[in-house]
């Protein structure tokens, strides 16, 4: 209803070039909010979005063909990205399970800490990716689409396949549903737990390898503005924050509906902070709407 509506008042809205667009647009928004969907899933939050997209964009560009030193590692350099991204996951997980500290303050320490690191890093500037391999992943295209589509439709595969069909996925649900009672079940709560921040890492990386490679450099602020954009897809998808209900195909229409609503906001030409008070808008209605009030009696 939200792309006929969009397309009567403005026709330019359904043209191949600008649903090509769309789809690009969407591709690393969908990549990072399939990780953020596996923790909000469990009833936690995860903050550590921007730091983590900026860490993997700073080690694929610094460790690719650059303008700043003379390291050239090819397709090491995104598997190492992810495996550094993965990393830091792990850490978040086990710093909230074993310290027993809240999601939201463990992972807010990871977000400083990976911004700090790619901000000294890259001393503080941008620095230019060069090898044309690593930008491929974003400028190249197969069947008329960039090949960061493709990569974004294989991580939502990969995330319904895990959510779906393996344990981890189910108990993750299953945690975030009533920790009390799966740990009664026998799963293994804090396992759960660093499994799926470790998971989540891998899908930021993702995320981050794309962005670097769509703006063909990497800088400090490359995730900024990344996180409310990721909880607002996942919470509008319809993946409750206490946990438990949604998932990863949730948050492929969150992602399309945020996606359409400002590509549509461009095209009528309204003002970006009008679009930014509708996003805030939508994230109120949306967790109002998911909420079930019959069984909340306190509000925290």
């Amino acid at each position: 209803m939200l792309g006929i509506g969009l397309a009567f008042a403005n026709p330019r809205f359904i043209t191949p070039r600008n649903l090509v667009r769309i789809a690009s647009t969407a591709s690393v928004p969908l990549m990072i909010g399939i990780g953020e969907t596996f923790i909000i899933l469990l009833g936690s939050i995860d903050l550590s979005v921007e730091g983590m997209v900026a860490i993997s964009a700073m080690v694929v560009v610094l460790l690719g063909a650059n303008d700043a030193n003379a390291q050239d590692l090819g397709w090491l350099a995104p598997l190492a990205a992810i495996a550094l991204t993965m990393l830091a996951g792990l850490a978040s997980g086990l710093v909230q399970t074993l310290l027993r500290i809240p999601s939201f303050m463990a992972t807010l320490g990871m977000w400083f800490i990976c911004l700090g690191a790619a901000t000294w890093l890259l001393g503080g500037s941008a620095v230019r990716l060069t090898d044309m391999q690593l930008r491929g992943l974003a400028l190249d295209r197969f069947a008329g689409v960039p090949f960061s589509v493709w990569i974004a439709i294989a991580a939502l595969l990969l995330g319904a396949f895990i959510q779906y069909r393996t344990r981890l996925g189910r108990h993750i649900v299953a945690v975030g549903g009533a920790e009390e009672i799966a740990e009664l079940s026998g799963i293994a709560v804090r396992r759960v737990r660093i499994l799926a921040f470790t998971l989540a890492g891998f899908f930021y990386a993702l995320g981050g390898i794309i962005a670097a490679a769509q703006l063909g450099q990497s800088n400090a602020v490359i995730g900024d503005g990344r996180l409310f954009a990721t909880v607002t897809a996942v919470v509008v998808g319809g993946t409750a924050l206490t946990g438990g209900e949604g998932g990863v195909v949730n948050t492929l229409i969150g992602v399309l509906i945020v996606t359409v609503l400002g590509n549509g906001m461009i095209l009528l030409g309204i003002s970006p902070y009008v679009q930014e008070t509708v996003q805030g808008l939508m994230i109120i209605a949306a967790v109002a709407l998911t909420l079930d009030r019959k069984i909340l009696r306190i509000v925290k």
